[in-house]
């Protein structure tokens, strides 16, 4: 399976509700220490599902296994104990989790739940699999232990934030061109819909010096893309007296043939670093000109109600400076359909900020209550409605991809390589467009290769094109 499957690139490959291939790897220079050893032959399957920072995760948790000895299996079948790092981001979500847990269980292997569900869900995880290990998203450090302690037969639980450097963890990478690199954990916002916060508690930053040390290792092993993840970009340093664009300058600072891509920020944070952040972004070639902006609905009303700390005003105006200085920028966002309030009226203003900002790539989902959230406490809509509701955004968004997708038509330009299929490449560009270039089964294009194409044709999701 390729880190970039067609069906996620309209997600921007974060792999949501989709499986980690363990098929990519590389090494990494960052040990760890460790004083047991493990029984002979013994193998640990590594599964992961969520957003890039879980993804990040994942990755750790098979470096830490690596550097402690453990052998990484093919399959949850052929494996000794199984970890499953999971997301608990919608409600959809959280039941395809409870049903792989399920699947797991009834293997007979130990079996350790990490990620956001089990730290944000404890309760529900307990109950329905109480024979589970629990490992949360800022205890990765306490991996060793948590698997020494199932092999044993005992229960491991390992729920609260260790205070570890994640940035400084080994990890055995899943494509060896991409770096992902958590910037920080947690985050300040108060959205009343959103359960990660549970999980992952404020913002806690990482020293602009560890993340630039990361970024030099891994450019040094090879990797071309370098993704900057966490719960929440935009309020990176404001713990420690930074802030994103300090953070990027530092980043392009580093020697070498990669470009970064930024993750999502909210807009809240954007009207004190939007003039900065288009300068950093029009200047320097390192970095994609991607941004990912969530505006989740485009009704004050509702943005209110969502506790979101910004207006749609907010994100037009972002969104309309942004592209008058880099008309070429791919413009990622979020919408959220039928949260409880949401008016005929207020969808309907949704729909003409959409139409206004044309984003490249709309994330849509159906509101879902999450448990412990305020947001969960309001009366849901008539599910039909959310239903109709959400095939009409989709439409939408579909509209916009094709019209956006279609102005890169006979452009010629470098590609990187970062996926490879069957008779099929897959690449970005500078802004962040996927490509998929159609191939024989010839092996001389690698990962990491830069190649030059020509756009022949385009859909909503994706640009096809040749190599000239």
């Amino acid at each position: 399976m390729s880190i970039y499957q067609s069906s996620a690139d309209k997600k921007m490959a974060y792999l949501e509700d989709q499986p980690i291939s363990h098929s990519k790897t590389s090494t990494h220079t960052f040990p760890v220490n460790h004083t047991t050893t493990p029984p002979k032959n013994l193998k640990v399957w590594v599964e992961g599902y969520g957003c890039t920072s879980s993804l990040g995760d994942s990755e750790t948790i098979r470096g830490l296994l690596k550097e402690g000895g453990y052998g990484l299996g093919k399959n949850e079948i052929q494996s000794s104990l199984n970890i499953i790092v999971t997301c608990s981001v919608k409600d959809t979500t959280e039941h395809r989790m409870l049903h792989r847990i399920s699947e797991l269980v009834n293997t007979g292997k130990p079996l350790i739940v990490a990620g956001c569900l089990p730290k944000a869900n404890k309760d529900l995880i307990e109950a329905k699999f109480p024979s589970a290990s629990l490992l949360g998203p800022q205890a990765l450090d306490k991996t060793l232990d948590a698997v020494k302690k199932a092999v044993e037969g005992q229960r491991a639980i390992m729920l609260q934030d260790s205070g570890t450097n994640k940035i400084l963890l080994p990890r055995l990478r899943l494509n060896p061109i991409v770096s992902i690199i958590e910037i920080a954990s947690g985050c300040i916002s108060l959205c009343s819909f959103c359960q990660t916060k549970l999980a992952k508690g404020q913002l806690k930053s990482h020293r602009i010096g560890d993340i630039a040390r990361r970024i030099r290792n891994d450019v040094q092993e090879g990797c071309k893309e370098i993704w900057l993840s966490s719960t929440d970009n935009g309020c990176y340093g404001r713990d420690i007296g930074s802030d994103l664009v300090d953070l990027l300058e530092s980043c392009v600072a580093v020697r070498g043939d990669f470009k970064i891509r930024i993750g999502m920020m909210n807009p809240m944070h954007l009207p004190a670093l939007k003039k900065r952040l288009i300068r950093i972004l029009s200047d320097d070639n390192n970095i994609f000109k991607f941004l990912h902006i969530p505006i989740q609905s485009g009704s004050d009303s509702v943005l209110r109600k969502m506790m979101r700390g910004h207006t749609s005003k907010t994100f037009v105006d972002v969104v309309k400076e942004v592209r008058a200085e880099i008309p070429a920028m791919t413009l990622a966002t979020d919408v959220i359909v039928g949260f409880p309030t949401e008016t005929e009226e207020d969808f309907r203003r949704t729909l003409e900020v959409v139409e206004i900002t044309e984003p490249d790539i709309i994330n849509i989902s159906k509101y879902s209550a999450r448990p412990g959230t305020k947001a969960a406490r309001l009366k849901k809509l008539n599910s039909e409605l959310v239903k109709e509701r959400t095939k009409t955004m989709h439409t939408l968004a579909n509209k916009i991809g094709l019209k956006r997708n279609s102005r890169w038509l006979k452009w010629e330009g470098e590609i990187v390589i970062d996926s490879r299929e069957t008779k099929r490449l897959g690449g970005r560009n500078y802004a962040y467009k996927p490509i998929h270039i159609a191939t024989s089964d010839d092996e001389s294009v690698r990962l990491g290769d830069n190649l030059f194409v020509r756009i022949e044709g385009n859909t909503s999701h994706v640009l096809t094109g040749t190599i000239i």
